[in-house]
């Protein structure tokens, strides 16, 4: 019988922690490789991890709501021959219990030849159980630990010989101080070459990029002498407010709403953004759409203007293709992406998310359509895949279904624009050189201008303009 822990997985790239929402088993109970043990909460999505191991569950290590490192045991299970077996009276069966019992007791030694090791078990996350028995190295004994031991056949001591007066210690020789090792710094070559240009320690520099990673703004701060003053938290007002609760609650920043502060201010800080917005007739495509929610490819697809508006993108994309271009900072290059991963902005009860549709410009408008609702569905449940959020190249944000004409959409980090799709509203229209009631709505494109001129994001947001006025130009520029 040994007992094996199960260590936090990295479920998606980059992953440094997640919080335990819920454990599906409990001390004692049985399981099998692949039995689903806990659900938890990463950046974006709640992900169920399935187990690499065969056996009966000890100890759970960690509680519900509990924010852990990747890499940290969480749970631990009791595999091999004794696997079946109750746990032994005084076991730790409960979060935050003795582990002095979890260590296995190494077996006896045998004179019968040691069987070949089995294969590893197949597992869904995880590497699975050891199967063979760990060596470690033998160390010396001390001298005096050999002497005083008894001998080898055990019939007789030697004796050690009586200490030798003590000498005239001689003065201790003075040793040189070590010196500690030097921090490491996150910074990537353009920043640390500032710093060295401004003379600035990047040692004495305090970073507020990702992971720990000094910006270009943390060097220029510290150049020019500011330093933050360390905040005190404010003493909350007595009294109680709305419906007799306390005026003010504090709830811990986790999950979603902090990958999205992180996301956010890197971006906004690290690219330039410019907006742009056009107000545009979109009669004909919401008379498209009604006329294709009545045929019958589209009969069982819930089809929207944001469809269009999303082959819109993938079309105007192929034509302006430095809106779907990346920087790439570290190597001083742009990378030009001749494929279209379009991220969707929904709001969920666990905030926004930004899924992606991978490969959008090779959908026909019903695949778009098809793809946009399961995706909208899956974030609304909090069960998007961790890949699903990563590589977009572009990306739309539908504030028209809160009623708000448009907005300056902030990019997603990695991206070069993003289009903002305002509410579709009837209004009075000059067409035709007459005033009409028309559909009309206002797009906002904000990217980055490093990427993007003005030219460039203008003749982008124009050929969007034009592809929600009049659908049929997809025929000509498709």
């Amino acid at each position: 019988m040994s007992v094996s822990h199960f260590n936090l997985p990295d479920v998606g790239e980059g992953l440094t922690e997640a919080e335990i929402v819920s454990w599906r088993v409990k001390p004692g109970d049985e399981v099998k490789v692949n039995d689903v043990l806990v659900e938890i909460e990463t950046a974006k999505s709640l992900v169920e991890l399935p187990s690499p191991f065969a056996g009966v569950v000890e100890t759970l290590l960690v509680e519900e709501g509990v924010t852990v490192d990747v890499g940290s045991p969480i749970i631990a299970v009791r595999t091999g021959d004794g696997a079946g077996s109750p746990p032994a009276p005084g076991s730790a069966g409960r979060v935050g219990g003795p582990t002095q019992d979890l260590v296995p007791t190494p077996p006896a030694p045998s004179d019968a030849p040691a069987e070949a090791p089995p294969e590893r078990q197949a597992v869904l996350v995880g590497y699975g159980p050891r199967t063979t028995a760990a060596r470690r190295r033998q160390r010396k004994a001390p001298a005096s630990a050999a002497t005083a031991a008894p001998a080898a056949n055990g019939s007789a001591t030697v004796e050690a010989p009586p200490p030798a007066p003590p000498a005239q210690a001689a003065p201790p020789e003075p040793v040189a101080p070590v010196e500690p090792p030097s921090p490491v710094v996150l910074a990537k070559p353009p920043v640390r070459k500032l710093a060295k240009d401004l003379g600035v320690d990047l040692t004495t520099v305090t970073p507020t990029g990702p992971n720990g990673t000094v910006t270009r703004d943390d060097v220029q701060a510290a150049a020019a002498g500011a330093v933050a003053e360390p905040a005190t938290a404010p003493v909350a007002p007595s009294g109680t407010g709305w419906d007799g609760l306390p005026r003010e609650e504090r709830v811990a920043i986790r999950s979603v709403r902090k990958a999205t502060a992180q996301a956010v201010t890197t971006s906004a800080f690290t690219a330039p953004h410019v907006t742009e917005f056009v107000t545009v007739d979109v009669t004909r495509t919401v008379k498209l759409v009604e006329r294709l929610r009545d045929s019958r490819e589209f009969r069982e697809v819930k089809l929207s203007p944001l469809a269009v508006l999303a082959k819109a993108v993938c079309i105007a994309a192929r034509r302006t293709p430095d809106v779907n271009a990346r920087w790439d900072d570290v190597a001083g290059e742009i990378v030009m992406q001749r494929y279209v991963n379009l991220g969707i902005a929904a709001a969920t009860p666990r905030g926004l998310v930004v899924p992606k549709v991978k490969d959008a410009h090779r959908l026909s408008l019903r695949e778009l359509a098809v793809a946009i609702n399961q995706l909208a569905a899956t974030a609304r449940e909090g069960k998007t895949p961790p890949e699903d959020m990563l590589g977009g190249t572009i990306s739309i944000t539908n504030v028209g279904v809160f009623g708000i004409d448009t907005g300056t959409p902030i990019l997603p980090p990695g991206e070069a624009a993003i289009v903002a799709f305002g509410a579709i509203r009837k209004q009075p229209w000059v067409h035709k050189d007459k005033v009409k009631p028309r559909w009309v709505t206002t797009l906002g494109l904000s990217f980055d201008h490093r990427l993007v001129d003005g030219e460039q994001g203008s003749r982008f947001l124009a050929d969007l303009a034009a592809l929600l006025e009049d659908p049929g130009n997809a025929l000509v520029w498709g």
